[in-house]
């Protein structure tokens, strides 16, 4: 049987996972649109970024991180500030178990806490999943902006969708 999944607030010893869990959907599918792995300073910048308001979330299971999610400032105009996007990544080999159901939630949970107002998603058209996972959590499809990705020779649908918090 496997552990339960604890769901805490992510810490500078969880990136080493985390960018891990990143670099491999870079490398390996369509869920990013990055196309070069994240190295250790881009990385830590990045981290750096995710204080007070936009926090990073870390699943573990034993100990070990198996996903993680962010709540990511929209846009520097003032205008935006109480909008933020949510992003969210699951270890290959624990997908299916309801961690990526757990961090969305937990990051909502978050972003209300935070008195953001809403949140948007920027999913990729092939990640079904986490079209699904969105919508199944209260995202309504706001659009799709066609072929503005371009990765593995392929041009790609992105869906944008839209949670409002209060």
């Amino acid at each position: 049987m496997n552990p339960s999944v604890e769901i805490r607030k992510a810490t500078s010893e969880d990136l080493p996972a985390i960018t891990d869990i990143y670099n491999v959907e870079v490398m390996s599918s369509t869920a990013t649109l990055d196309t070069e792995p994240r190295g250790d300073e881009e990385a830590r910048a990045w981290f750096e970024e995710h204080t007070g308001r936009y926090p990073i979330l870390v699943a573990t299971r034993g100990g070990v991180v198996v996903g993680w999610a962010s709540i990511s400032q929209w846009s520097d105009r003032k205008g935006y500030d109480g909008t933020a996007e949510i992003s969210y990544y699951v270890k290959s080999g624990h997908r299916g178990e309801g961690i990526g159901r757990r961090l969305v939630d937990a990051t909502i949970t978050n972003a209300r806490k935070q008195k953001l107002h809403t949140l948007v998603a920027r999913i990729g058209g092939e990640s079904e999943v986490s079209l699904r996972l969105c919508r199944s959590a209260g995202f309504t499809d706001v659009g799709v902006m066609k072929e503005v990705g371009h990765k593995f020779g392929r041009l790609l649908d992105v869906h944008i969708l839209q949670k409002m918090l209060e």
